[in-house]
């Protein structure tokens, strides 16, 4: 029963769905467990780009079946969209190749509104969210008042409950938030009646299918959004995102127990990046912060803003891979540093002269840590058609060595180029080599 998870090691964007589509390859099942349509993959295929929010990455591979699972918010306009844009691109998205859990939540209309309106009372200390609404229906749903996919089943039931819900966030949104928005039961009773007619196929027992299926020993990977510092419980409160974003969030999010993960690859690039606001100490706000941008094209996925750009960070890697509990990570994203005369890595944290082994508890702290860094040599030659790790120069090969020493977890590939193939297999990928050639693992 080989099954993986890939999770996000730093503060997201690493690059995690062109991992997912490499390992899709070989796999029978790709499962998103966590997150909502704030997250966005990005996969590069033949110099074609396709950014998914929600529908897993496998959906690329014809011979994939893709879960959406309970721990998903998912917007279902969002939804029909990605449906129809994947039709376009000749991909059909049948019940057979798509299966949403009954349990997973969706986000309605009044969510992006709730989002937003809290965004603005909090003025210069928002949070920075992405506004799509994935937060308040994370609230709903530990509230015990979410709407789940399930509910779409009986819409008669739903009806009632759901008029009741609608008036109490208009309350909320006129007496708590002071906004002057409302929002119409009947735009969201004809978005629940839509995406029952269009999802309810859709809709089924998926802890049930996925256990059925790793007993069988089918290949599955479990497609992690956001990241580890972004982490509802572990992160930078309150600059995170609404979920667990961790591995363990694999077993929770999706229904099935922890015996049954075998391998968590852990996903940073060869730099630091950061959306919206929250202590970065190894954040370059320079020209070479501006390259790094440029170059690496940091621009979010979903909101399309510039992301703010660093020097990759060990203490923040080796929270995340504490965290995780990865087997290895794997480091994207290097021929972005190409070029670069001088490289610099994080190796540590000081607080009034201490030196730290981890993040501080508090915000102020964090803002205030003093970053120490080693510096390494660059290198010029381009990258992009390094097939193996002896195709790299010799700066490039020390960097990554040097970082793999430091972090204490081995560093199983290396991506040069957002192309699927563009991926250099090391040594310590033995486990993964295995999973995506199909071989006896």
């Amino acid at each position: 029963m080989p099954a993986i998870v890939v999770s996000g090691a730093q503060w997201g964007d690493e690059g995690k769905g062109k991992l997912v589509d490499y390992l899709a390859r070989a796999a029978d099942v790709v499962v998103r467990f966590q997150g909502g349509n704030n997250a966005g993959h990005t996969l590069v295929v033949n110099g074609k780009k396709t950014k998914l929010q929600l529908t897993p990455c496998g959906i690329l591979h014809s011979h994939t079946r893709c879960v959406i699972g309970a721990g998903v918010v998912a917007n279902p306009k969002i939804l029909a969209k990605e449906f129809l844009q994947l039709k376009e691109a000749g991909i059909e998205v049948t019940p057979q190749r798509l299966l949403i859990d009954r349990d997973a939540h969706l986000v309605l209309d009044y969510h992006p509104v709730l989002d937003k309106a809290r965004e603005l009372t909090l003025g210069d200390q928002k949070i920075g969210t992405t506004g799509l609404g994935i937060g308040p229906a994370y609230e709903d749903r530990a509230g015990r008042r979410g709407v789940r996919f399930g509910d779409l089943l009986d819409l008669s039931v739903l009806q009632p409950r759901l008029e009741l819900l609608v008036a109490e966030k208009n309350l909320i949104l006129s007496q708590v938030l002071k906004s002057s928005e409302q929002v119409l039961f009947s735009d969201v009773w004809r978005t629940v009646r839509e995406a029952a007619e269009l999802l309810t196929p859709y809709i089924g027992n998926a802890s049930l299918f996925l256990d059925k299926e790793l007993r069988r020993g089918a290949r599955v990977v479990f497609e992690g959004a956001q990241a580890a510092l972004l982490d509802v419980s572990f992160g930078t409160v309150p600059f995170v995102t609404s979920s667990s974003t961790i591995a363990g969030a694999a077993s929770t999010g999706a229904g099935i127990g922890p015996h049954h993960l075998n391998y968590v690859l852990g996903v940073a690039k060869a730099y630091t990046t950061r959306v919206g606001s929250g202590p970065f100490p190894t954040e370059l706000l320079d020209a070479t912060g501006d390259l790094i941008r440029e170059r690496g094209r940091e621009f979010g996925t979903i909101t399309g803003r510039p992301r703010r750009c660093g020097w990759v960070d060990i203490i923040a890697l080796k929270r995340a891979i504490r965290l995780n509990g990865c087997t290895s990570i794997a480091l994207m994203k290097l021929d972005i540093l190409s070029g670069i005369e001088t490289l610099r890595i994080c190796t540590g944290y000081r607080l009034d002269g201490a030196l730290l082994e981890d993040i501080p508890a508090t915000l102020a702290e964090f803002a205030s840590v003093e970053a120490e860094f080693v510096e390494c040599e660059g290198w010029t030659a381009p990258i992009q058609n390094a097939k193996s790790l002896d195709d790299l120069p010799p700066a490039a090969l020390k960097y990554v060595q040097r970082i793999e020493s430091l972090i204490e977890c081995p560093i199983s590939m290396v991506s040069v180029s957002p192309e699927r193939e563009a991926t250099i297999m090391c040594p310590s990928g033995r486990w993964i080599r295995q999973f995506a050639e199909k071989r006896q693992i």
